[in-house]
């Protein structure tokens, strides 16, 4: 059902994706074979009508037409299913608000994610992977997803409240976060909210996940706003409270406002660094030679064997291009909504105001055209002068415009030493004889499997060691995914 419609640069083609289902759309394909159906839609128009539920949306496939909508916000809000639900959990904090209040919202937190701020942030991510290697044991199953999503909870967590929340608090926000990705996912691709009042065993753990996220970050705050004149604590936190306090220009805040900033950043901040970290370790386990070539790198950089500071960071090119092309390959906010505002046309056909816009990252980095050989990794697609040259709007797994994510630059510098302190100490192989577990539909990030991690100081011991003599860097860890820690929606282009 495809007809070529006139663009101003092109013509564009529109049609509508087949396989519609009363009363569920094309929900069952969104959960159950995702890639395969956004591979699919390309094939029916440049902008393709779906079916989320009873509700019609527009997938835009063109990077072109990606860049229009994201470079005008003020047309192409957020909105849609999944900022809807999003706002019921986090209230209308950067990631999710509206664009009249994105500007001074922005403005706000900005200082504390430019660069100078985050390079002063680089001891405490290598502080937290050092602790989290630190805890692996010879013969020890590790959860891949939970490892990395219990590290970037850590450091999301030290750059909002300063210090680590306490052992047990950071566990149950894992698995709570774990819970509302997936339940967002699904109330996404299919928002009809009567399946989801319906008190099923999944339902109320979804609620009480989400009401546990709120109460964490509840009491955080009120803790803080217990604390003396002269607990004068430099994190984000203390930004927040102290624009609340502030009289007049526009930027005192609410304690609404507070709460929804803080628990927007804790759930991007978590889950998506996570879903990328996850990824590249899965990633290299399968290519081997890039694996080799990262170990050179790192071996040459972090000779010392700590984790890498400011200094070292810029040093870590072959790092930075793994990293770029895992959130190509596998970005981890892979499917994003958009509301018109008002009448308007995007690929020459006319939507009317309140038409939800659909955008997915995978489906734009995996374009044969911009990238060839999109289905292999090729960090050397990134190499400084190799790199081809990208579109606007055709890499974005950060987003783009004014509603980029404003956690890009802490993100990246978290992914850099993780991976890089791990592959200093650490070489990951596949065990063949796994069988795979489905990931959920929720995730692009890697499936279950079983990875062995060698010791690269020492050839791998044939029986552990006594607990007291076992260090990083000295054992033999098969390396667990978990997919029911997976995710993969968030509000990355915050």
């Amino acid at each position: 059902m495809s007809g070529s419609l006139p663009g101003p640069a092109r013509d564009w083609t529109v049609g509508t994706a087949p396989g519609i289902f009363p009363f569920i759309g094309h929900g069952i394909d969104l959960v159950r074979r995702p890639l395969a159906f956004l591979n699919s839609l390309p094939g029916h128009g440049d902008l393709v009508e779906i079916r989320l539920g009873p509700q019609r949306a527009w997938m835009a496939c063109h990077p072109d037409l990606v860049h229009q909508m994201l470079r005008d916000p003020r047309t192409f809000d957020k909105g849609g299913p999944l900022y809807d639900r999003l706002r019921m959990l986090l209230g209308d904090g950067v990631g999710t608000c509206r664009h009249q209040d994105h500007r001074r919202q922005r403005r706000l937190l900005q200082p504390e994610f430019r660069k100078a701020r985050v390079a002063d942030q680089v001891s405490l991510m290598g502080e937290e992977v050092e602790s989290v290697c630190r805890a692996w044991r010879p013969g020890q199953v590790v959860d891949i997803s939970a490892t990395m999503l219990d590290l970037s909870t850590r450091v999301v967590s030290r750059v909002l409240f300063s210090d680590s929340l306490d052992t047990a608090t950071a566990a149950e926000m894992r698995r709570c976060l774990a819970t509302v990705v997936r339940g967002m996912f699904v109330r996404t691709v299919m928002p009809v909210d009567a399946l989801f009042r319906v008190p099923t065993p999944a339902n109320r753990r979804y609620r009480h996940a989400s009401d546990r996220l709120r109460a964490i970050v509840d009491a955080a705050i009120a803790q803080r706003r217990r604390g003396t004149a002269h607990d004068d604590r430099d994190d984000l936190l203390a930004t927040l409270l102290a624009a609340k306090r502030a009289d007049g220009g526009g930027t005192a805040i609410t304690d609404q406002e507070v709460h929804g900033q803080v628990l927007t950043l804790m759930f991007a901040g978590a889950e998506s660094t996570a879903l990328c970290l996850s990824s590249a370790v899965e990633l290299l386990g399968r290519h081997p030679e890039e694996e080799r070539r990262l170990h050179s790198e790192v071996d040459a950089v972090l000779a010392s064997g700590q984790p890498p500071g400011p200094d070292e960071l810029p040093r870590l090119v072959h790092t930075r291009c793994v990293l770029t092309e895992t959130l190509r390959h596998r970005p981890p906010g892979w499917l994003f909504t958009r509301v018109t505002t008002q009448e308007t046309e995007l690929a020459g056909h006319l939507l009317p105001q309140g038409s939800t816009v659909m955008f997915s990252p995978y489906l734009l980095h995996h374009d044969p055209a911009v990238f060839p050989d999109p289905d292999r990794f090729l960090p050397d697609r990134w190499l400084p002068g190799q790199a081809v040259a990208v579109p606007p709007g055709a890499m974005i797994p950060f987003g783009a415009g004014s509603r980029k994510c404003i956690g890009e630059t802490l993100a990246l510098a978290e992914a850099t030493v993780a991976v890089a302190f791990i592959a200093r100490h650490w070489r990951l192989r596949h065990l063949p004889d796994y069988t795979e577990r489905l990931r959920p539909a929720a995730s692009l990030g890697p499936r279950g499997l079983v990875m062995v991690s060698e010791p690269r100081t020492r050839p791998p011991m044939s029986t552990p060691p006594p607990a007291d003599s076992r260090a990083p860097g000295t054992t033999v860890v098969p390396v667990v995914h978990d997919s029911r820690t997976a995710g993969g929606n968030d509000v990355r282009d915050a």
